[in-house]
């Protein structure tokens, strides 16, 4: 990617980004299948669904506030993607709808809170004269892990279950958050 984004943070940014984005992507498609799985209905599928995005809208808007007055929001990306990484494991131990719908709200909670400080951070380290270009990175690393992710979470599922799914998924986040450390110890303050 160096030689299409010349940005050393963007290109940290975006890798680390890249990783929480394909975990995500993994069960989106397939999340109905799973609501199933442990006795939910279609019904259930969308209030479990509703339930993350009311949480998330409504904590997002503090986190926000809380990226905009801290010294190094590295930190608060960093511990969006581990809260998010544990809600990605706690759909291991799923069994019921309340179950579920407590998880949703952890999920909501880690996606709320590494949002708002990846936005800042990515938004302070755009080069002048390029931002279209530089968000149309991230644009398309999106897309690019989304689609990837879609087939990677059916693959999974599909030979190995939904165990194998949480985990990779955690891992991935645990990852992300961990090469934000280790690589942004110079450029990312």
């Amino acid at each position: 990617m160096n030689f299409l984004l010349s940005n050393p943070t963007l290109r940290i940014l975006l890798s680390g980004s890249a990783l929480v984005h394909l975990s995500s992507a993994m069960l989106g498609p397939i999340y109905a299948l799973f609501v199933k799985d442990v006795g939910g209905s279609l019904l259930d599928a969308s209030a479990a669904g509703t339930t993350y995005a009311i949480s998330a809208g409504i904590i997002i808007l503090l986190f926000g506030k809380l990226s905009d007055n801290v010294r190094q929001p590295k930190y608060i990306l960093m511990a969006g993607y581990i809260i998010l990484g544990c809600g990605f494991l706690l759909y291991t131990t799923v069994s019921s709808m309340l179950t579920l719908l407590l998880v949703q709200i952890v999920v909501g909670f880690g996606e709320a809170l590494y949002s708002p400080a990846f936005d800042k951070l990515y938004s302070e380290h755009l080069d002048k004269g390029k931002s279209g270009t530089e968000w149309g990175f991230w644009e398309a690393m999106y897309y690019f892990t989304t689609a990837l992710g879609a087939f990677l979470g059916g693959f999974l599922v599909y030979y190995y279950g939904f165990t194998v799914l949480f985990v990779t998924m955690a891992m991935l986040c645990f990852c992300s958050a961990t090469y934000i450390h280790f690589a942004s110890k110079k450029i990312l303050t």
